[in-house]
């Protein structure tokens, strides 16, 4: 446990970190701390703090960084963000996010993340029904089907099974229409379960279309998260990363992949509010010096997706943390209004 003297001086250590980026001497931090404590007392405590694993110093200086536990510790216990200007457009120059299709209010969100952030804004897309209105089964040629996918609120989804035998088109329609009058208004995943016992009385291949057809309408619906990101560059200027070509790589490697983004947001969708993830604290980012600040969006109260800032650790987090909370707030906002 620290002690108030220690979680002072620490705070202040992380704060004159961010605003410089220096490493911070005792007498510097005698300065940004307001403590009438001589060099030796605040080496001695810099020094606890060391050994605690909060501080650490870089190389030969004489001067000390937070750690990724350093952060953490500043983060969920002196970090206070002041709620006042947290409107809509929350004293930060966003000129807010306009009613619209969810392509385009989710590409705004991502580019206003990365404009007010001068980081990298990450937004992945609101999540689609799996539920199914209607299906239809079209022979495209010798064991090739279309699957013709159609949701409650219109969207259409096709996909191309091949399948093991041969098909005429009066055995997809009696395919579709078992189907349709059945299952119509479940989800996909339900349906499946429930093919599996429930099909037993229809002729086997008929039985595998089905099933093959629920199966890619499932994983249609597994994969269809989809990763917006603005701003990579901006990683460039950052001394952290720019100093590194090869941790630089690794990073535009996990923006080009994306999978690992929707895992690391995914996780942050089961919170309510504003969460911080720190790399080399927090297993869920998967590199030391990358910081990850998100907040889930909703649709007329139900949350479908998230957003965040991704930066470095040295990241000025009360900012970071305004500017998620209230792109969340205006995407809720435009993507309710805009049905």
């Amino acid at each position: 446990m620290l002690d108030d003297r220690a979680k002072l001086l620490l705070k202040a250590l992380v704060e004159r970190y961010i605003a410089d980026g220096q490493p911070v001497g005792s007498r510097t931090l005698a300065k940004a701390a307001g403590l009438e404590l001589s060099p030796a007392t605040i080496r001695n405590v810099m020094s606890d703090l060391e050994e605690l694993g909060l501080i650490v110093s870089p190389h030969t200086s004489a001067g000390r960084i937070p750690t990724a536990r350093g952060y953490r510790l500043f983060v969920d216990t002196m970090l206070t963000v002041r709620r006042e200007g947290l409107s809509p457009m929350g004293g930060m120059g966003a000129t807010g996010i306009e009613a619209g299709q969810p392509q385009r209010v989710i590409s705004h969100a991502a580019q206003m993340l990365s404009s007010l952030s001068q980081f990298v804004g990450v937004v992945i897309a609101p999540r689609r029904s799996s539920v199914f209105r209607h299906i239809e089964f079209l022979s495209l040629s010798e064991r090739r089907v279309l699957v013709i996918l159609v949701s409650p609120d219109g969207d259409v989804q096709n996909r191309i099974i091949h399948t093991q035998v041969n098909f005429t088109q009066s055995q997809l329609l009696e395919a579709a229409n078992f189907l349709n009058a059945h299952y119509s208004g479940m989800a996909m995943e339900e349906v499946r379960a429930r093919l599996k016992t429930e099909l037993d009385a229809l002729r086997g291949e008929i039985a595998s279309l089905m099933q093959a057809a629920v199966e890619i309408g499932a994983e249609a619906d597994a994969v269809q998260d989809e990763v917006v990101v603005s701003g990579e560059r901006n990683l460039l200027m950052v001394s952290e990363f720019s100093s590194d070509m090869g941790n630089l790589r690794r990073l535009f490697d996990l923006f080009e992949q994306k999978t690992q983004l929707v895992r690391l947001l995914d996780v942050s969708a089961q919170a309510d509010g504003v969460r911080i993830y720190i790399g080399g604290d927090s297993q869920v980012v998967p590199f030391e010096d990358l910081s990850v600040v998100t907040a889930p969006y909703e649709v007329d109260g139900q949350v479908v997706g998230t957003l965040g800032v991704i930066g470095p650790q040295r990241m000025p987090y009360e900012r970071m943390i305004q500017i998620v909370d209230v792109t969340a707030k205006l995407v809720s906002n435009a993507l309710s209004h805009g049905k």
